[in-house]
């Protein structure tokens, strides 16, 4: 028999400890009882009272949406802001730019919510716009923090870059906005795939920003179940957890699928 090594035995004692929890929360969103830390019976029927419940459905949707646009905004503006951070010569105008893009990455949420919230309170004032906060002004506070997090992830990928394969597309004859689209944006596309995900999942997941700049109308899923959980948990909120870990779930293990045939058609075809 194998001894277990020091490093195998932390490895699951790691593994144990990140995902107890939420095998324990699989269980008990089963649980018949409305308290949800005493076992009365298996039942799935907060399931259905999950499906049944206008508000959460109703922040679901709202919560998807925002997090849809905010990521999609956050790829365009952190994709500019990378191309600047990488490509354009050394000055403090770039120096400037760069430290303000990766600013929110260090900045408590917090102040960058109440920042916003300033903004928005004075930009109402002196332009009468926006009119009341709501889901655009979660979609711009969104859009601003997670734009930093595209910006690092793709002038990650741009300085991996060949230069030699743009210079050969211009001096063929395409312009520089033909070379961005037609030969720079293929080569970082997993750049930007990872940091449209990476939005995705931290717009998703926000609370504070978001309490901040919200409104009346545009209550975001986890505005919901902090404020329900603030008076007592319940059992669908386990529910609801249980369906989040199962997307989540399913997604990673289909990417990790279509990375694994892609690999193996790649070496099938080297051969």
């Amino acid at each position: 028999m194998k001894k277990l090594s020091f490093s195998k035995v932390m490895l699951w004692f790691g593994l144990l400890f990140l995902y107890a929890p939420m095998f324990i929360l699989v269980i008990y969103s089963f649980n018949e009882s409305k308290l949800v830390t005493v076992w009365s019976g298996f039942s799935p029927k907060w399931y259905g009272e999950l499906f049944k419940d206008t508000q959460i459905l109703e922040a679901v949707w709202t919560s998807l949406r925002i997090a849809f646009y905010s990521s999609t905004m956050a790829v365009i503006i952190g994709t500019m802001a990378a191309f600047v951070m990488t490509r354009f010569r050394r000055s403090w105008a770039k120096l400037t730019l760069s430290n303000m893009i990766t600013a929110p990455l260090v900045m408590p949420e917090v102040i960058t919510g109440l920042s916003l919230l300033l903004l928005f309170v004075e930009m109402a004032d002196l332009l009468g716009w926006p009119a009341e906060r709501g889901m655009l002004t979660v979609w711009i506070a969104h859009s601003t923090f997670c734009a930093a997090y595209v910006a690092v992830v793709v002038s990650s990928r741009l300085r991996e870059l060949d230069l030699s394969i743009e210079e050969a597309a211009m001096d063929l004859g395409a312009t520089r906005f033909k070379t961005f689209f037609l030969i720079t944006v293929p080569m970082i596309s997993p750049a930007l795939i990872a940091g449209w995900f990476l939005s995705f999942s931290l717009s998703l997941d926000d609370l504070v920003i978001a309490s901040f700049a919200s409104g009346p109308g545009s209550t975001t899923l986890p505005m919901v179940v902090f404020s329900s959980v603030r008076l007592g948990v319940s059992p669908k909120i386990n529910a609801l957890a249980t369906i989040i870990i199962l997307s989540v779930s399913l997604v990673a293990f289909l990417s990790w699928y279509l990375a694994r045939r892609s690999e193996r058609k790649a070496k099938e075809a080297m051969e």
